[in-house]
């Protein structure tokens, strides 16, 4: 990134484009036009839970410093008859990101920490794979994803349940997906640093530093970052996903060990007054909180995203936040995602002082977008342009296609007749790697299992499908979708090294005999 004095490319793509000449509806916005839009999204959002669609939503829409609209529609479980009401606590997932930039921004406002910081100075401990990356790696760099991290490096260790501090540190193992700053890769571990080394100078923890900054001063009662709050609200909604048609409360999801990244909580009405501060610039009820200059530079688009993948609006990630150029002008926002159960969204049309955010209590579901896409149709434009909810539904369904297609074609039809396998004693034993750490195989009453994680937090039975390949079944929103699990045989008859599918995104995955 350029230094003090110097004009990024980045910049000068942001002023290029913030000076194209948008339609004028992108320019102001009447109330009026709002407040005609918002029966027709009271309809829609009612329809799309009556319809099955999704168990909850809670909606909001500020306009012009004031909420507008804010409402809650469902049930927090499906099984249960607690109705979603604007104070109902979801998980927001990625809609913490931009949460976390807002945060970042006021410690930038206040000079203790700086966008251009460098990582080796704040958080000297942390490693990239390569030296020149670790020693010029900025906060701004994590915040932008674009520090050459392959995108879920870190989201596999925290899955078998490492903490934090040992996701964080086993990352200088991983090598780069991209040259340092030359591409984009979407990462929760790298974010996640970028906010904790930025906090660093506090001397406090990011949780509370992110409580004392944001939550606290907007009055933010029921938001957090730390999952042992979440669970504590008696008024919470919970994670559904599709079990035989059906949406069930059956996943846990504790986002701790990537809190800035995806493990903030809050209700609707708490981010009505995020919302508020964001279009203002980071005034709030007339009192500036923070400096609008660190707010607004994490809205420049550093790096091209391509196009939105229904919308067609040229996309772009700044720090924290997406930036597009759409029918309907520039437009900040983020998605949020568990897919063992959540979804969330937030759009801001700064030039309209206009926002709407959607949550929802269940995965895969396109209906945040699919409403937040039609709302602004309607207030821009007084009708739809088309049937959004439905492109969007598509798109969140398709997300497990590719996995659940190649795993169908490589384990979906056992060999006839399958190599038998060797003696079971063969396989069992203890493999290690300095990423994945140890995984223990052992004979369970004539079944093999795998233990992986610290103290083997995790155990997976294994499936023999042919010769030295099992299967596992270690997906818990796809409980039937299969991964290998290979082992080499070495000269002496037995195995020598174990490869976990699961674990082996980035080839991490292959863990040699300790013992």
């Amino acid at each position: 990134m350029a230094g003090s004095g110097q004009v990024s490319l980045g910049a000068i793509l942001w002023l290029a484009l913030a000076a194209l000449p948008m339609a004028t509806h992108a320019q102001t916005l009447s109330r009026d036009k709002v407040a005609a839009a918002l029966p027709a999204l009271d309809a829609m959002a009612r329809k799309a839970v009556d319809s099955g669609g999704v168990p909850g939503l809670a909606i909001v829409v500020v306009h012009d410093d004031a909420v507008v609209y804010l409402k809650g529609f469902g049930r927090r479980d499906a099984a249960k008859p607690e109705p979603v009401d604007a104070d109902t606590v979801f998980q927001i997932a990625s809609l913490s990101k931009p949460v976390s930039a807002t945060v970042v921004a006021a410690l930038v406002g206040e000079r203790v920490v700086r966008w251009e910081s460098r990582i080796a100075d704040l958080d000297p401990a942390f490693r990239l794979h390569d030296a020149y990356p670790t020693a010029q790696l900025t906060v701004r760099d994590l915040f932008a994803h674009r520090s050459g991290l392959p995108g879920t490096a870190g989201d596999d260790l925290e899955g078998i349940g490492y903490d934090r501090a040992a996701v964080l540190r086993r990352l200088r193992l991983v090598p780069p997906l991209s040259s340092f700053r030359a591409g984009y890769s979407y990462s929760n571990a790298g974010l996640t640093e970028g906010a904790v080394a930025a906090a660093r100078p506090t001397g406090k923890p990011w949780e509370v530093v992110a409580e004392e900054k944001l939550f606290a001063p907007l009055g933010m009662t029921s938001t957090s970052a730390r999952h042992a709050d979440f669970v504590a609200r008696a008024n919470r909604a919970e994670l559904h996903i599709r079990l035989d048609g059906a949406w069930a409360a059956r996943i846990k999801r504790n986002p701790d060990v990537q809190a800035p990244a995806g493990g903030v909580s809050a209700s609707a009405r708490d981010l009505a007054q995020w919302m508020r501060l964001v279009l203002a610039g980071g005034q709030h009820d007339g009192k500036r909180l923070i400096a609008a200059d660190a707010l607004a530079v994490a809205h420049a688009p550093l790096t091209a995203r391509g196009t939105n993948p229904v919308t067609g609006g040229a996309s772009f990630y700044g720090m924290g936040w997406n930036v597009e150029f759409g029918r309907h002008g520039l437009a900040w926002g983020h998605a949020g995602a568990f897919s063992v159960g959540g979804r969330s969204v937030v759009t801001f049309y700064p030039k309209a002082n206009l926002a709407i955010l959607v949550l929802a209590n269940a995965f895969p579901t396109g209906v945040p977008e699919g409403l937040s896409d039609s709302f602004a149709d309607l207030a821009f434009d007084g009708k739809l342009e088309k049937d959004w909810m439905k492109p969007w539904d598509d798109a969140y369904a398709g997300l497990f296609g590719p996995a659940v297609a190649a795993a169908k074609a490589a384990y979906g039809t056992p060999p006839k007749p399958p190599t038998p396998a060797m003696a079971l004693a063969a396989y069992t034993g203890r493999y290690a790697n300095a990423f994945v750490g140890d995984a223990v195989v052992a004979d369970s009453n004539g079944v093999l299992t795998v233990s992986v994680g610290p103290g083997g937090a995790h155990t997976y039975v294994l499936k023999h499908f042919d010769r030295d390949l099992f299967l596992c079944f270690a997906s818990p929103e796809l409980p039937d979708l299969p991964s290998a699990v290979r082992f080499a045989i070495g000269p002496d008859g037995k195995a020598s090294a174990v490869t976990i599918e699961a674990l082996d995104d980035w080839g991490m995955g292959t863990l040699k005999r300790a013992e």
